[in-house]
């Protein structure tokens, strides 16, 4: 049961969004930006793959099942990729500048300061440009807030898998800010 009052048909950050739509307009585009933008080098499917385990490593449910339905949506509905991303990267069948972005990205959830030179290296190495190491440690930051938020709120998180995946269709397709149109009201909500 959620620590406040959220709307119990929504599960996850959207009940928290919507409690607070002045706060979820910055988040959503945010994530927008970071996952859904296709003037990256990374694609969306990488993005949030990299969400995806953040977010498992976080043990939130439902932003590591939300985001990794966006992430299989993206890579051809391969749900087992994304499950083998999160057991274990190092043996998935994804790129070695992946494995080293997610190298880093874990760090990045165990505390920034993890992060040293040779891993930032080591994806320049395996072909990471600056742009891409950058986005990684942003979208491994963002998530550890967005996972905090979900599970600091004790939002509802299904545990049925169909609805996340159905959501994550429509996100890999819309984008983050036109989906949350349907939770979100049109004009901010005076509180």
């Amino acid at each position: 049961m959620p620590h406040i009052a959220l709307d119990e048909h929504l599960p996850g950050i959207r009940a928290a969004m919507a409690f607070r739509p002045e706060a979820a307009r910055p988040l959503n585009e945010l994530v927008e930006v970071l996952l859904h933008n296709p003037d990256n080098t990374l694609s969306p499917g990488e993005r949030e793959l990299i969400a995806t385990y953040v977010s498992s490593l976080n043990e939130c449910h439902y932003c590591q099942t939300i985001h990794g339905a966006i992430a299989a949506a993206h890579l051809n509905d391969d749900y087992d990729l994304v499950k083998r991303v999160k057991a274990d990267f190092q043996n998935a069948d994804i790129s070695s500048k992946l494995k080293s972005l997610l190298v880093i990205a874990a760090k990045v959830q165990r505390g920034g300061k993890n992060v040293k030179a040779e891993d930032v290296t080591a994806a320049r190495l395996a072909g990471a440009t600056d742009t891409e190491i950058h986005d990684t440690v942003l979208i491994a930051a963002a998530f550890c807030m967005y996972n905090r938020y979900v599970d600091g709120l004790a939002t509802t998180q299904p545990i049925d898998e169909i609805p996340y995946r159905e959501r994550g269709k429509q996100v890999a397709r819309d984008g983050y800010v036109a989906v949350s149109k349907t939770y979100l009201p049109a004009e901010p909500i005076v509180r």
